[in-house]
């Protein structure tokens, strides 16, 4: 089954119009994208946009052939014209099963939100999930009766919906799963590319011709992964980020509860609202047992510098006197116990910490401990990491991987 995809872009395109904002500035050339529409084997298309007949000309594909159009979601963006010759554009009742004279059959897809999906089967048999904007499939069981060859989705604006179907079997290690719907509010260039691998999905350019059941490498997610920013900086947004198309996430909160604290507990429920409500949460700062948990999901750890906080108020290593005695070498056998778990870990890991060593100079002898070893312990543990990532101002720089 061949997929050309006339346009990639979100209902009205990218750029958009009169839009000065930088991602709207940057999108020329192969970055542009118009309103995303699939033309399957040239006899069925999804969703009709403008400009479909010119847009499929330009892809080496003609329109003439085209036996049913099947939109999946209210139009909103700029008058749409049915090309001469195309039959009328329809939407299939959820559930509801569509033959077509050249063997393909499209079955509805009931969505949480409004809209249609469709799934279409091939006369060879190969399975293409097609989603609108913001749609996820809903009433999704575990033991799905199949799994897809490919998944068209908006991968960036509902990652829930990856994970939905992961859960369900529906995607499997080969589903190839291509982003479409991207608008000016998802990012450009090669920090796009790097925030859809971290979902195991890929984009490609408006015109592109795909073979469903085709073999297509899968982006390789890294197993470990460490990312580093200053206060404020989008770390813990971005380690999120790297996880959330994941059916199961443990999040590792190694700040704990603070009594009589209610800033500290504002901080706390922030980050729970951000979380999706799939995940489960720990507060511990006893991390080898979870990283030996071979069969155990993913963990999203957040984040180190806390827990080296509590390391060292285990070995009292506030104190000079302590320090100097055994309370560095009792320091250091914690750390490195850690580091040996991440190295040895099977589950997929995203850490968190903070990079404390550019700033100013700690007045207290403790306070500039603690930056040192802080230091030393993000050292050690990116150097165990397939990735680890620097967050500035919101920006992510791969520093490996």
């Amino acid at each position: 089954m061949e997929l050309t995809l006339l346009g990639t872009g979100a209902p009205d395109g990218l750029p958009r119009p009169d839009c000065p904002c930088a991602a709207c500035a940057t999108a020329r050339g192969d970055r542009a994208r118009a309103a995303t529409a699939l033309l399957l084997d040239g006899a069925l298309l999804l969703d009709l946009t403008p400009g479909a007949a010119f847009a499929a000309a330009r892809a080496g594909q003609s329109l003439t052939g085209v036996r049913q159009v099947l939109l999946t979601h209210p139009h909103d963006g700029p008058a749409v014209e049915l090309p001469p010759g195309l039959p009328p554009a329809a939407r299939i009742p959820d559930g509801r099963v569509l033959s077509l004279l050249d063997g393909h059959r499209v079955r509805a897809v009931a969505l949480d939100s409004p809209g249609t999906g469709y799934e279409v089967t091939s006369p060879e048999g190969e399975r293409l999930l097609y989603l609108p904007p913001g749609g996820s499939p809903a009433g999704l069981a575990d033991g799905s009766p199949h799994t897809y060859d490919m998944v068209v989705a908006d991968v960036l604006g509902r990652p829930d919906a990856l994970a939905r179907l992961r859960a369900a079997g529906a995607i499997g290690a080969t589903t190839d799963i291509v982003a479409v719907h991207l608008g000016h509010d998802v990012p450009p260039g090669p920090e796009l590319d790097r925030r859809l691998a971290a979902a195991g999905a890929r984009a490609v350019p408006d015109g592109t011709t795909l073979v469903v059941g085709e073999y297509h490498a899968v982006p390789d997610l890294p197993r470990r992964t460490l990312v580093l920013g200053g206060a404020r900086s989008g770390k813990s947004v971005e380690a999120e980020r790297r996880l959330e198309a994941f059916p199961e996430v443990v999040y590792v909160a190694t700040g704990g509860t603070r009594e009589g604290d209610p800033e500290w507990a504002s901080r706390v429920g922030l980050h729970r609202e951000r979380r999706p409500g799939s995940w489960h949460t720990e507060e511990t700062c006893d991390l080898v047992p979870l990283l030996g948990d071979d069969e155990g999901p993913a963990l999203l750890i957040d984040c180190l510098s806390l827990w080296l906080t509590d390391a060292m108020d285990q070995v009292d290593a506030w104190d000079d006197a302590k320090w100097a005695a055994d309370g560095e070498r009792a320091l250091r056998a914690r750390v490195d116990e850690l580091v040996a778990a991440v190295r040895a870990t099977r589950r997929t890991v995203v850490a968190v910490s903070n990079e404390v060593g550019s700033g100013v100079v700690p007045a207290t002898a403790s306070g500039r401990r603690f930056r040192d070893e802080l230091g030393r312990l993000n050292a050690a543990f990116a150097g165990e990491c397939e990735h680890v990532l620097l967050v500035v101002a919101g920006q992510a720089l791969a520093l490996r991987g």
